[in-house]
């Protein structure tokens, strides 16, 4: 795998639109071709080199093309979009929409990231070593499509509207959450080790949320279902199950109503 460095150099006035930043983008580039990229700051499209330094060689391919980004790239958006393959390292913080859309590969976050992060993704891996913000493996704004596959990692505490309308994949969260999670899930899996506010599975039809901590308020559609032994990411325990949202439509398979599941560490 070959690697290829971007390092902050000239800090954008406004934030900085970087959809380029991405292993499918680089390959088959020499640092030359990928300096000479479109960004956008505002209205006015640059080029990457105007704010990167761009050093080494990026692969054949997506999957051969390894990314480190340095610097303060806290005003950078769309880092990683729509990846296919192939790797990212972010040693600091980043922006929104660190992700967004992506179907393959692995990134790394050494830092903290903004809102909407792993929009919609439908494969891969993102690890989140700081926090994460509002709306991480949602979908995007006025869509019904979020996060269908692959896996998120957040080592600290997320923010609100996670995992809205989730259809599949995993997400764990260390720490603690905010408002509102798997709103209008149709499938997939929530871990979160922390605690919880309220609206957790509001309107939700199928899928799995688990959690360690508290929940300050529980959902009224969710009605209680016994106790369960599970283990879940490494930990065993007993689990108070649930299920619902009662007030939500929901299918049948084999005859059987289908509802979505939420369990509660005792």
């Amino acid at each position: 795998m070959e690697t290829i460095t971007i390092t902050m150099k000239n800090q954008p006035a406004l934030y900085l639109e970087a959809d380029c930043v991405s292993p499918d983008a680089f390959a088959g580039m020499t640092a030359a071709q990928i300096a000479e990229l479109s960004v956008y700051e505002g209205n006015v499209t640059g080029t990457l080199g105007k704010y990167f330094d761009v050093t080494g060689s990026a692969g054949t391919t997506a999957a051969d093309t390894k990314i480190i980004v340095r610097g303060d790239v806290k005003k950078v958006k769309y880092l990683g979009m729509k990846m296919s393959a192939g790797e990212m390292v972010i040693e600091g913080d980043a922006d929104m929409y660190v992700g967004a859309w992506m179907t393959g590969g692995k990134i790394l976050a050494k830092g903290s990231v903004d809102a909407f992060a792993a929009t919609a993704m439908k494969g891969g891996e993102l690890t989140i070593e700081g926090n994460a913000g509002n709306y991480l493996g949602a979908a995007y704004r006025g869509d019904w499509r979020g996060m269908s596959g692959g896996k998120i990692s957040v080592k600290g505490n997320a923010g609100s509207d996670i995992g809205m309308y989730m259809l599949g994949g995993e997400i764990v969260i260390n720490g603690n959450i905010d408002v509102h999670v798997a709103t209008h899930a149709e499938g997939g899996k929530v871990v979160i080790k922390g605690d919880a506010k309220s609206k957790v599975g509001g309107q939700m039809v199928e899928g799995d949320i688990y959690i360690f901590g508290s929940i300050d308020i529980m959902m009224p559609g969710f009605k209680p279902a016994g106790e369960v032994e599970l283990e879940v990411e490494g930990t065993k325990g007993k689990f108070a199950h649930f299920i619902g949202d009662m007030g939500e439509r929901h299918k049948k398979k084999k005859g059987q109503v289908i509802y979505a599941n939420l369990y509660k560490k005792i």
